[in-house]
């Protein structure tokens, strides 16, 4: 499975540079100068990222190594939080995380950790609103961890679409300028996860229809 989902990736990616190859060409742009400072830029960014991706999975590696997941499972269970608090310590701990480490990373890092206590803990809703089944905690999860990584392609100082920007942006747009217009899409993000918890139904309501459906 995951073969196949790379080499999907694979080949949208050559779509999409035949794809600008073809709109280059309608607009009479597509010459040998302008294929050189594609490929140069290309290859700066993905340079750039990979070391950041390579520099978070040897910290994760260390971390896991030195018995860094025990330690904060017990920290986490010893707060004596309501379930609700817990998971927003975790929300917490994952938007910090996301200022330094890739999403591969902190996924290999925190799920292993995150995914048992949530488990163990009731959600029965948040301000009288209805909460959601111990069946259901796994997807719930699932689904706003992801939005919360979404927020980490966005947070400074090492948000991946923070650098893509930078890349693709004239040279007076400093890096100080976009880590300044990152913050109302963060903002904007947190509005997000926040309907997500409290409106479980915003996440379970398709799947319970495609299961009940095919069911």
């Amino acid at each position: 499975m995951r073969i196949y989902r790379c080499s999907k990736v694979v080949k949208g990616g050559r779509t999409f540079s035949f794809g600008a190859l073809v709109v280059a060409a309608l607009h009479r742009r597509l010459n040998w100068v302008a294929l050189y400072e594609a490929s140069l830029a290309t290859l700066k960014a993905t340079a750039m990222v990979m070391w950041i991706f390579f520099g978070a999975t040897m910290f994760v590696g260390f971390f896991i190594v030195k018995g860094g997941q025990t330690f904060v499972s017990d920290l986490i269970l010893a707060t004596g939080l309501a379930p609700y608090g817990i998971l927003f310590l975790m929300m917490t701990v994952l938007f910090i995380l996301g200022m330094f480490l890739d999403w591969v990373g902190i996924l290999l890092l925190t799920v292993p950790i995150f995914l048992p206590i949530m488990k163990s803990l009731p959600f029965d809703g948040a301000f009288g609103l209805p909460g959601v089944a111990p069946g259901d905690v796994a997807l719930w999860y699932g689904v706003i961890f992801m939005v919360n990584m979404q927020m980490a392609f966005l947070s400074p100082p090492f948000g991946y679409s923070l650098f893509y920007l930078k890349s693709v942006a004239p040279p007076q747009i400093s890096m100080a300028m976009i880590f300044r217009s990152a913050i109302p899409f963060i903002g904007l993000q947190i509005v997000g996860l926040t309907l997500c918890i409290v409106f479980p139904g915003i996440i379970l309501w398709l799947p319970k229809l495609l299961y009940a459906g095919h069911g």
